[in-house]
């Protein structure tokens, strides 16, 4: 089995994807997305970390956390995130039933039918690249075809920075999107 090494660096700005199990489109519905979020603050309460942006679409989720100076065990606080959201949604019957067939690899590692086992980070390196993770995040619902702008995605900060004025409204249309961003 392989080792994954993580580059750790206490208050350090990452970029998380998180995938579901067989990209199944569970997260935008029956209230998960709320859930997810909701748990996500709950976490960043026991092992400290502030969510600077994040978009949640149906079978994956893009965030961007900045870890406290004297905390970086952000595979821990995934894990929590994983499992307290499993939890959640082994509540629900419609799930259970729509996901009752596991791997024995799966069954023997107590791997649920909600998440990849894993997750893919990225540490920010400068604002350049903050920039282009924080766009890449608001512009991945047009990217994935799930809305014509970010603004009509409901399951991201975006709305957010709108109000704070750090983006106009009709930002990141198709017609707009900066060449090399997001395109790969």
């Amino acid at each position: 089995m392989s080792e994954y090494r993580r580059l750790r660096s206490p208050g350090g700005i990452y970029f998380f994807t998180v995938v579901t199990h067989e990209r199944r489109p569970i997260l935008c519905q029956n209230g998960a997305a709320d859930q997810l979020l909701g748990i996500m603050g709950e976490v960043a309460k026991e092992v400290p970390f502030r969510v600077e942006a994040y978009v949640l679409l149906p079978d994956h989720v893009h965030c961007i956390w900045h870890l406290r100076d004297d905390t970086c065990d952000f595979s821990r606080a995934w894990a929590l995130v994983k499992l307290r959201f499993t939890k959640y949604m082994s509540g629900l019957v419609e799930f259970r039933t729509a996901t009752e067939t596991r791997t024995r690899s799966k069954i023997g590692r107590c791997d649920s039918a909600v998440w990849q086992r894993r997750f893919w980070e990225h540490q920010i390196r400068d604002d350049a690249d903050f920039e282009a993770h924080f766009h890449y995040i608001h512009f991945n619902p047009v990217k994935h075809g799930l809305a014509r702008r970010p603004m009509e995605w409901p399951h991201s900060t975006f709305h957010r920075f709108v109000e704070e004025g750090v983006y106009a409204q009709d930002w990141g249309g198709l017609d707009e999107w900066p060449e090399g961003i997001g395109n790969e």
